[in-house]
């Protein structure tokens, strides 16, 4: 595969676009969403009270951060393997996985948030990082070679 990139140098262009896109979403984070959850998780969490937040702008916040990374996940992943079959059912997946974790992060905040401060840091972790993509560009090259 790395062969077959190198060979196609417009293709690893956009590959290092869509990744510095998704780079600069992280490096900018601070100045970008609305997260006082970002400096809360970076201390020494465990022993300290929850962050005094905004429901409805922390929810639209991690919404849209969720949604860029997931139109510049989809992106990348119709560049490195040109199938829209494909897209689309990650579109599914990303929409079912996007909604669960959205609806779940905001119970356990909600509801227990001071007793499942670890759920809480890794439902958002899912939330406001691109690790989908890091699953479903190996799934699906493996599922690509195991159909030739």
């Amino acid at each position: 595969m790395l062969a077959k990139l190198l060979q196609n140098k417009q293709q690893l262009l956009w590959i290092v676009i869509l990744v510095l896109l998704l780079v600069g979403i992280r490096f900018f984070e601070d100045q970008l969403f609305y997260d006082p959850f970002l400096a809360y998780f970076k201390s020494e969490f465990t022993h300290t009270k929850l962050p005094q937040f905004n429901v409805f702008k922390l929810f639209f916040s991690l919404g849209m951060r969720f949604y860029l990374n997931t139109v510049i996940s989809l992106f990348l992943l119709y560049v490195i393997f040109k199938d829209t079959k494909m897209v689309k059912f990650s579109i599914l997946l990303y929409m079912i996985l996007g909604s669960i974790l959205l609806i779940s992060f905001l119970f356990v905040l909600n509801f227990f948030g001071e007793e499942n401060k670890m759920a809480l840091f890794y439902l958002r972790r899912f939330l406001i990082q691109p690790i989908f993509i890091l699953l479903f560009i190996p799934a699906f090259y493996y599922q690509k070679q195991v159909k030739r």
